[in-house]
């Protein structure tokens, strides 16, 4: 099922939701004859948050639609004149801005690691350039969404998540965003009405305590619910006294109103207190009343290491409603793409472009590239990631020789592989050409492609570092520009 066109998605024009600086480098840019050189930029992060072993892709769908619908307005064009800063030349260029760019990315629910192209983007530089945000913004923000609920939901080992974050999310597209990362991430649905509406993900609620205060007492507001949804009874009984009221007062209802009616109850939720000692004592009572199949859902400021906690402590629970730890990933909020220029063309050849720093992480890899994906046969476990220049092409009747980019004396000779190319083309010549799945199946591609990761790597404290390297042609060029660079300054 594809994606429901909304109007928070269509009827916003983004297209200035941009750093300014990418506009005075574009009217730079055309002032000075490069506006149209072509340029390839790759949009990549260099640390997994929260000490993780990968990130999971998302935000794929959502930069496709942006790039659709770029188009300068006459507002924007009197704001820009108003500036005082730009050519009339530029700005007419930009009244009659046509995209015309290549991009590549990662599809959504790919399991993605420090270094490796996440999008790449290929033409004029003046548009190649001025997409830098929006890139940066969308996967940024829907890969680590998507990433933190993976933790969480690996945390709840098997158990249901239900993302509750909407009212804590930071603006209301982090809320509709951040819920539809969240299942791509594996929650198995969200509290965002919207997100259902606009993604066709399963939206879920029942009472809040307020439901319960407004009603003479706990019994009346339980017997009010379940005679409202008898197909669908779960309720809220920490509004008082969870086992002094919540539970006898449920249990009650479930005898006096859903009982004769043959229906049964769906569970209870539990918003405070010690999750290990109440959930115990809940499913002692709810079982010794006959109710042995009502799930018991906790909520309450989670997150993955609780969440381990509780059910380490031996936690009676059967699904988990996580909310602000989510939707803004709290622990880590930030999720650091960059967005760095790779190669130019001169006189139709191909100038590779590298940037150097103090920092060995900072140092990029140059050339217009691609990412291969290898495979143990036997296993059908990733064994690492290869970057190499695009025009190269592994043949896999061949061993394969990777090593280690800096500690290049490390190797591992390949026998019995087989790969797969990670970056699918979305845009060609300006125009889309891919739609991302709908989101509960890349929900359960996200779980399919974690699975073929090692044990090792999903560790949640000190996990393997998963190997990207880069292949012997790839390698040398990149010696050869630092070295080129390092010459250079020596003369200087």
């Amino acid at each position: 099922m594809k994606e429901r066109p909304f109007n928070i998605k269509n009827d916003r024009n983004l297209t200035m939701l941009v750093d300014f600086y990418e506009l005075t480098m574009g009217n730079g840019y055309f002032n000075n004859n490069v506006a149209e050189k072509t340029a390839y930029f790759d949009m990549f992060f260099r640390r997994v948050p929260d000490g993780g072993g990968y990130c999971i892709m998302a935000g794929v769908q959502q930069l496709i639609e942006y790039l659709s619908n770029l188009k300068f307005t006459e507002e924007d064009i009197e704001y820009l004149r108003s500036k005082e800063m730009f050519d009339e030349g530029f700005l007419h260029y930009l009244k009659n801005f046509k995209f015309c760019c290549d991009v590549w990315a990662v599809p959504e629910g790919n399991p993605v690691f420090p270094n490796e192209p996440l999008v790449t983007v290929k033409g004029p530089a003046i548009q190649a350039q001025f997409i830098e945000t929006m890139i940066l913004l969308t996967i940024n923000h829907q890969t680590l969404i998507a990433t933190k609920a993976n933790r969480i939901c690996r945390a709840a080992a098997g158990r249901s998540v239900m993302e509750f974050g909407s009212r804590r999310a930071q603006g209301y597209d982090g809320a509709i965003y951040g819920a539809r990362a969240a299942i791509i991430g594996g929650c198995s649905s969200t509290a965002c009405t919207i997100a259902d509406e606009m993604f066709g993900v399963p939206a879920v609620g029942t009472m809040a305590h307020s439901w319960v205060q407004l009603f003479p007492n706990e019994y009346e507001a339980f017997k009010a619910w379940a005679e409202s949804y008898p197909d669908n009874c779960t309720l809220l009984v920490d509004t008082y006294n969870v086992l002094k009221s919540g539970i006898p007062n449920a249990i009650k209802v479930f005898n006096e109103v859903l009982k004769p009616k043959g229906i049964r109850p769906k569970g209870i939720r539990i918003d405070s207190g010690d999750i290990t000692y109440l959930t115990n004592k809940c499913r002692e009572m709810l079982d010794e009343a006959g109710y042995e199949d009502v799930k018991i859902i906790i909520s309450n400021s989670l997150d993955e290491h609780i969440i381990m906690d509780v059910l380490a402590q031996g936690a009676k629970v059967d699904g988990f409603g996580v909310g602000e730890r989510l939707i803004t990933a709290k622990s880590e909020p930030v999720f650091g793409g960059v967005y760095k220029l790779a190669a130019i063309e001169e006189d139709g050849k191909l100038v590779p472009k590298i940037k150097i720093s103090e920092n060995e992480e900072k140092i990029t890899n140059p050339g217009f590239k691609k990412i291969y994906r290898i495979f143990d046969k036997n296993t059908d476990k990733a064994i690492a990631d290869l970057l190499t220049l695009n025009e190269e092409v592994i043949d896999t009747d061949k061993p394969l020789v990777i090593f280690d980019p800096v500690h290049t004396w490390k190797k591992k000779k390949l026998r019995n592989y087989y790969v797969k190319e990670l970056q699918v083309k979305i845009f060609e010549g300006g125009s889309p050409i891919y739609n991302s799945p709908d989101v509960l199946s890349l929900r359960d591609f996200a779980r399919t492609e974690s699975e073929k990761l090692w044990p090792e790597v999903l560790r949640f404290e000190n996990p393997h570092s998963y190997y990207v390297d880069l292949s012997k042609q790839l390698w040398e060029l990149k010696q050869s520009l630092l070295l080129q660079l390092s010459n250079q300054y020596e003369e200087q």
